[in-house]
């Protein structure tokens, strides 16, 4: 597994490009918010990334694995498909490097991340939607569009394909860097991890990097209510408005061994209510799926958690969602 020493030692020197300030990112604990909870619930500010999300980490190892692989040449393009946060990382990255990098994108995703991927020099390829599809929301028929003419463009120009389904690189990002980053941030004071599942990438890496350090701590997926296809569960809602994951997909690589405790299912309301209090209460500026990650640790705590350590990712900013009716 490759490691960038840069991301976990990184000190108070000059940095010689942005992407050696990917990681190393605050963990803060939500008092405001769980006032009145029996326990506590820590956040992963991975919004402050350059990229605004947790998906710079992903990016930057996935494109040195490959790197130090030869899977990578120079000057290769790079081609992804994204709902705008793992594109963006790709985006910085693969600029700082020199590769030309396309992204792939459904037109249900918000604008915002079209333009910002555009603005860090990335082609941006719109895929339209299934005709039944609700705009701003992203189903898994859609998802599939996009992965389509993704692998069309592989081929056309001989890319290499960043993957983020496949590539190791992915839940290595995690393991290597965001596991131990939480883990001497809380000194070890940790009951409880839960994610909300896209590529499944990070909550496997944390969790397994968790357990290594303590066999006692509960790792759990988060799924929105009536997309739990995880857990097998029959798909009514296939078209919620958390951007980024829940595409009702059961089959995700990084989750075959993963060690779970449990899933927590969340609905569009509670997402949409603890976003906008993680704002208003905290001052933390963040999307969708951060929401739905608080709702479902103080699901946790008000249950089978009760008095306990639950820590969660903030995984991307506000800032990506300001055309949607998240803050209306």
């Amino acid at each position: 597994m490759a490691k960038n020493q840069n991301i976990i030692n990184r000190d108070d020197r000059v940095m010689s490009s942005v992407i050696e300030s990917i990681g190393n990112t605050p963990l803060v604990n939500l008092s405001r918010l769980t006032k009145g909870l029996d326990g506590q619930i820590f956040a992963k500010l991975d919004m402050l990334n350059p990229g605004f999300s947790k998906k710079d980490r992903a990016a930057l190892q996935i494109i040195e694995e490959a790197e130090q692989t030869g899977l990578l040449k120079p000057n290769q393009p790079v081609v992804e498909l994204t709902s705008g946060n793992m594109g963006t990382g790709l985006a910085i990255v693969c600029g700082i490097k020199g590769y030309p990098f396309i992204a792939v994108m459904s037109k249900g995703n918000s604008e915002e991340r079209a333009r910002m991927m555009r603005a860090l020099g990335a082609e941006v390829v719109l895929v339209d939607q299934l005709p039944n599809s609700i705009p701003g929301q992203v189903s898994g028929g859609d998802l599939a569009l996009v992965a389509k003419k993704a692998d069309e463009l592989t081929e056309q120009i001989q890319a290499f394909r960043a993957d983020q389904f496949e590539r190791n690189g992915n839940c290595n990002a995690h393991y290597l860097h965001t596991g131990p980053e939480i883990w001497s941030q809380a000194a070890g004071a940790i009951d409880a991890f839960c994610d909300f599942v896209g590529s499944g990438g990070t909550l496997a890496g944390v969790s397994r990097y968790l357990k290594e350090q303590s066999g006692e701590v509960k790792c759990f997926a988060v799924e929105p209510q009536g997309a739990a296809a995880l857990q097998h569960k029959e798909i009514t809602n296939p078209d919620h408005p958390i951007q980024g994951g829940g595409y009702a997909m059961a089959d995700l690589t990084f989750l075959e061994g993963c060690k779970l405790d449990g899933y927590v299912e969340v609905t569009a309301d509670e997402t949409k209510q603890y976003t906008k209090r993680l704002a208003r209460e905290e001052g933390i500026f963040a999307g969708f799926s951060s929401g739905a990650n608080i709702a479902a640790a103080v699901k946790l705590l008000k249950g089978p958690l009760k008095g306990k350590n639950i820590v969660v990712m903030v995984c991307d900013s506000g800032l990506k969602y300001l055309s949607t009716d998240l803050w209306d």
